[in-house]
């Protein structure tokens, strides 16, 4: 199926999505903060660069948009437009994000997944929320976690 835009317009849309800072990210760094927690931003130096990163806790999270890493959510849905392009890309960023995470985990990180989902969408929660269940995991000794929206 053909794009419905012309290639320069839909060049012009994708160059507009954000890597890092997006609102999620955002919204969660201001939640995080206010609940008294100090972090560092996009570690070059680890597997991945964390969207935030909590030396105390030797924790990495992460900030997950749902379509661009691929989570069997409601928020997510396979274009229609080249699937097949879009299965390779979605496939590939996952592959990477798991390469990442095991990485981290190998060099005694541990790893939080918070989901696009938990912040907006049908199920989702407050910031605060979120930010809260990021500190019950920080405090307690789990590897890796997740923080999604309900289904």
């Amino acid at each position: 199926m053909a794009d419905v835009v012309a290639k320069e317009v839909r060049s012009r849309m994708m160059s507009g999505i954000r890597g890092k800072d997006t609102l999620p990210e955002m919204l969660v760094r201001r939640a995080l903060h206010a609940l008294g927690f100090r972090y560092r931003l996009h570690a070059k130096a680890l597997p991945g660069k964390p969207d935030i990163v909590l030396r105390k806790y030797r924790a990495a999270i992460f900030v997950q948009g749902c379509f661009w890493h691929g989570h069997d959510c409601s928020l997510f849905k396979l274009p229609s437009t080249r699937p097949e392009f879009w299965r390779s890309k979605i496939r590939g960023n996952v592959m990477r994000d798991a390469r990442n995470h095991r990485a981290l985990i190998l060099a005694g990180w541990r790893t939080l997944d918070i989901w696009e989902c938990s912040l907006k969408g049908r199920s989702r929660k407050t910031p605060e929320q979120v930010a809260l269940a990021a500190a019950r995991w920080l405090s307690s000794n789990r590897r890796g976690g997740s923080i999604r929206g309900s289904a």
